[in-house]
């Protein structure tokens, strides 16, 4: 099953009626996301997986947002370098593609000590009244609301991340003119 389908499939046990948007243009970056949906970066629910150590967290947060790594650390209560894995460690740990990192439909660890991946649900996102998730591929999003994220990822609301002030410049000149 593809990616996509599995994301589709997965949705489907919950009671919202959420469409998976497929485009011709990449959606891998939250600025090409934002193009092709048509809002602004920070509405792009981008998803950050990050390795501390052994452990996988993903902590989803609006497009225009950088994950406070101290913050996080502090908040999980670990130390230690952390780091963003490669592309074929991503596909591995998620299941999903670089660019179409969904936060939900991951796969189950196939080892008793393998980590489940940890989801983080930035505030960031707050901002907005729907968010727009990668959907399993880099071609594709998905509509939610922060609360509908929670419930669907099991995710923990937290506070980690500063909003990019480039964006928010850029978006400032935009309005203007």
């Amino acid at each position: 099953m593809n990616p996509v389908e599995r994301v589709r499939q997965y949705l489907a046990q919950f009671p919202y009626e959420i469409e998976i948007r497929e485009f011709e243009e990449s959606t891998k970056t939250a600025g090409q996301a934002a193009r092709a949906v048509g809002v602004e970066v920070g509405q792009i629910a981008k998803s950050v997986l990050l390795l501390i150590g052994e452990q996988a967290v993903m902590v989803v947060t609006s497009g225009d947002a950088k994950v406070n790594q101290s913050r996080l650390k502090q908040h999980l209560g670990l130390t230690g370098k952390v780091k963003m894995p490669d592309a074929d460690a991503t596909l591995q740990i998620t299941g999903f593609p670089p660019g179409g990192v969904c936060p939900f439909a991951l796969p189950r660890p196939s080892f008793e000590r393998a980590p489940a991946v940890r989801i983080l649900i930035d505030t960031s996102m707050n901002r907005y009244p729907v968010v727009y998730i990668a959907a399993g591929s880099p071609r594709s999003a998905a509509p939610v609301t922060v609360e509908q994220l929670q419930a669907i990822t099991g995710g923990e609301l937290v506070d980690l991340c500063s909003i990019d002030d480039q964006h928010n410049e850029e978006r400032q000149q935009a309005a203007v003119k």
